[in-house]
């Protein structure tokens, strides 16, 4: 009887792990957050403010933050 059981709970285990759901949950939404807007001094890459202003070690303008990835790469011309 116990290993009847055992074979039982294991096999409902495997069909559980394998199924799917093929109807899309609709109740949950994902919400998108903007991205944070960074501002960052040309000439000091640490200084970092969430709002633009003034570098605090030499006094130039911050400008906005470019991430590496969205970065347009550049054209070669040959």
């Amino acid at each position: 009887m116990l290993m009847a059981i055992a074979i039982l709970f294991s096999a409902a285990t495997v069909f559980a792990a394998n199924s799917t759901n093929p109807v899309s949950d609709t109740t949950q939404t994902k919400k998108i957050k903007p991205a944070k807007v960074l501002y960052t001094c040309t000439m000091h890459p640490e200084v970092l403010s969430d709002k633009p202003g003034k570098c605090p070690k030499c006094g130039m303008t911050l400008v906005k933050k470019v991430d590496a990835k969205k970065k347009p790469a550049a054209k070669m011309r040959m």
